[in-house]
């Protein structure tokens, strides 16, 4: 049986898109198979031979194609869930789904279902295969995610059964995301009641399909691989991984769809765009003939390139489907604003971004200079608004207020408000989506502005710690001089001390700790949800602890009205992390 796994990027409520974007490919299949296969793409896109090199597969189109969770309306659709339009609308783009795809191939796809046993919640996230203009099989998620970024039993009902399916004399089974999650507890104590992957074997399941829109974190490729592994290898079964791309708010879908044999080997892996990854079935099953081939996937995997792949595509879509075409963002001549000025340029074109230098009366000749050197390299338009006027008429006109005060942080706020004002009247003028660059040291322990460097609609690198921003650019850097390239960020600018340029003679280590203690204390408190108490007992300092923990903790309100970040790691800023804003700090006070 020859299979076709379909990463497919879907825009979140789109249903006209979505469908067109499905018929249009599953069409593309069926009216020209051979040439498609030849010339590697169908409508867009990508065709990839990944298992299977003879007999069939070479002339007949697929048997199945399948497309990711919830691929009909897009993931996550969060409260769209509670309006009775978006349901309907979902509904009957699945019934035109069915009436207009062509006959003779069996297409699933994930949609929003009603549940109609009138208890629990009314809708089920599920799966449909159509056939011949008829709908034959669906199939609802079982384990529904409510930690971190998910909340899907907000809105869906679990799966009552779990059933097998047959298609060509083989029994498939649909175990959507989750639903293979069982052996991995993703919180502590978290246990789910059910393992949809045994029933499904115990039912004599004879391949495994998981549709997917598993977002992004560094490394959680390698976890969905183990897992889909241990099913393979228990069920004796090949298992076939089909996952969203693209990218919504927040959250990066990384495709990376990947095909496991009967023995849990890895046989094939699409990578970071929308993908066709074709599977000859046969040819996966225990104690087939054909010889398998080694999958050279260490590049794929790389943390370093990955997490680079993950923002270029995260800031490219949130334009696009946020309907901008161009971005702008300040250029200070310190290492955060330099890797959103190359991801940018990487993800919209150096031609859709400017930057804009705002030099002060604080701001090193190295700053100016480094920042020039920058856009040469990386091709990008460079625009030059010096703020001494501004800042020089606000202490003038705040001068009779301030009498007998010292100058301090509200004069340095001042600072950054006025190139907040002044990025958002270029972004306003020219219809340009504005980046803020705080990365997530910073934004943890409120080293921001509100309303100055804050200012933005995005922020690419606010789920990187300051240390993980510098070992991006340094992987940047080395990777394009390996390829006989310049180096697109000049050395000085990440060898330089950071620092704000707020007054004179300022580094960020005058206010915080130096960032390798702070951000291996963050990544602990906040990524790991280690108590204070547990770090303290770990061998760190105590009072570093508590100060670092009462940082974040009373800089909630900042947060709480922050750009979004395009997450990258197991816990971001944003939804993944809901923390009161008036509470009492208890963490910092140790044990009790």
């Amino acid at each position: 049986m020859l299979v076709a796994l379909a990463q497919m990027n879907s825009i979140i409520g789109d249903f006209d898109v979505n469908r067109e974007r499905i018929l249009k490919a599953v069409h593309a299949l069926i009216a020209g198979f051979p040439d498609a296969l030849a010339a590697g793409k169908v409508d867009g896109f990508r065709l990839t031979r990944g298992i299977g090199k003879a007999g069939p597969a070479a002339s007949a189109h697929p048997d199945l194609v399948v497309f990711p969770e919830l691929a009909l309306c897009g993931y996550p659709p969060m409260d769209l869930l509670d309006q009775e339009a978006f349901v309907e609308d979902s509904l009957a783009s699945l019934r035109r789904l069915q009436r207009d795809l062509p006959r003779g191939i069996a297409v699933a796809v994930g949609y929003v279902d009603r549940n109609r046993s009138g208890k629990g919640k009314p809708l089920y996230n599920a799966m449909a295969v159509i056939k011949d203009g008829e709908l034959l099989f669906s199939q609802a998620k079982t384990l529904l995610p409510t930690y971190d970024v998910f909340d899907e039993a907000r809105y869906f009902e679990p799966a009552p059964t779990r059933r097998t399916f047959e298609l060509n004399g083989r029994k498939l089974a649909f175990a959507i995301c989750e639903d293979i999650w069982w052996e991995e507890p993703n919180l502590q104590g978290l246990r789910y009641s059910l393992d949809p992957v045994k029933e499904f074997l115990d039912a004599g399941a004879q391949i495994l399909i998981v549709p997917s829109a598993s977002p992004f974190h560094a490394g959680k490729l390698a976890v969905r691989k183990r897992l889909a592994a241990s099913a393979a290898r228990e069920g004796g079964i090949p298992v076939l991984y089909c996952n969203t791309i693209g990218a919504n708010d927040s959250l990066v879908f990384d495709g990376r769809s990947f095909v496991l044999d009967a023995e849990g080997q890895l046989r094939a892996q699409a990578g970071w765009e929308e993908e066709l990854l074709l599977v000859d079935t046969d040819s996966l099953e225990a104690g087939s003939a054909e010889t398998k081939e080694a999958v050279d996937l260490a590049v794929l995997e790389d943390r370093w390139l990955e997490v680079e792949e993950a923002l270029v595509l995260g800031v490219r879509d949130y334009l696009r489907k946020t309907g901008f075409r161009t971005a702008c963002l300040g250029l200070s001549g310190g290492i955060d604003s330099a890797i959103v000025a190359v991801i940018a340029a990487r993800a919209l074109g150096p031609e859709n971004v400017t930057c804009i230098s705002m030099p002060s009366r604080f701001s090193s000749e190295g700053s100016v200079s480094d920042s020039v050197e920058l856009c040469r390299r990386v091709g990008l338009r460079l625009e030059s608004l010096p703020i001494e006027g501004p800042f020089t008429a606000y202490l003038d006109l705040l001068a009779p207020k301030f009498a007998g005060l010292e100058p301090g942080l509200a004069e340095e706020n001042l600072q950054a408000r006025i190139r907040g004002a002044l990025l958002m009247a270029w972004s306003n003028k020219f219809g340009s989506l504005l980046l803020t660059t705080g990365n997530k040291s910073e934004l943890a322990a409120g080293y921001c502005t509100m309303y100055g460097d804050m200012c933005g609609a995005l922020d690419p690198i606010g789920d990187l710690l300051k240390t993980e921003v510098y070992a991006l650019c340094r992987s940047i850097n080395t990777r394009s001089q390996a390829a006989g390239k310049e180096a697109p960020i000049p050395w000085p600018i990440i060898d330089k001390a950071p620092s704000a340029e707020l007054r004179l003679n300022q580094t960020d280590q005058d206010s915080l700790p130096p960032y390798e203690k702070l951000d291996a204390i963050l990544e602990l408190y906040i990524v790991k949800n280690r108590s204070a108490a547990e770090m303290i007992d770990d061998g760190y300092d105590p009072e570093l602890v508590k100060r670092i923990v009462t940082l974040v903790a009373r800089s909630e309100y900042k947060r709480r009205q922050a750009a979004p970040v395009i997450k990258v790691s197991p816990r971001a800023f944003g939804t993944g992390r809901r923390i009161p804003i008036a509470r009492s700090i208890h963490e910092a006070r140790g044990r009790h």
